[in-house]
């Protein structure tokens, strides 16, 4: 377990649009698929934050956690435990299943994929850059 302070700030900050999303967005695309999407960065930023997890790791706990959510909506898992009454059950499990809902998770892991992917070349250019120069130096 490690504290990622970045990693949070972006959880924290995704928690904010979200809350913004649900609370005054009534639309028929950005709440009910840019939502969907921001949620697993949300989700994966929040892993993140707290454990030392692979990219990979994280990208596909996220996606498989977000099926299973998105399952039980298929079930009526919330009706069967009786809480159809429960905002809070309701907003945290959702109440109806949609692969379209599937498709923007697996969009949001795409491109928090290729996001991560672009972070690391990145990284890796600046660290190669960096060598050459310290080797430069040392030789002279």
């Amino acid at each position: 377990m490690a504290f990622n302070l970045k990693y949070f700030a972006l959880a924290v900050f995704l928690f904010l649009v979200e809350y913004v999303i649900a609370r005054f967005v009534h639309d028929r695309i950005i709440r009910p698929y840019i939502g969907d999407l921001l949620v697993v960065i949300l989700l994966y930023s929040l892993l993140k934050s707290f454990l030392n997890v692979s990219v990979n790791t994280a990208l596909v706990s996220v996606l498989l956690f977000s099926f299973f959510i998105e399952s039980t909506q298929y079930f009526n898992l919330i009706g069967r435990l009786g809480l159809s009454e429960s905002r809070a059950a309701q907003l945290i499990l959702g109440n109806s299943f949609s692969w379209i809902d599937m498709i923007a998770y697996s969009i949001g892991i795409a491109l928090t994929w290729k996001i991560e992917d672009s972070l690391r070349k990145r990284k890796d250019r600046n660290t190669s850059k960096n060598q050459g120069i310290s080797k430069e130096v040392s030789h002279r």
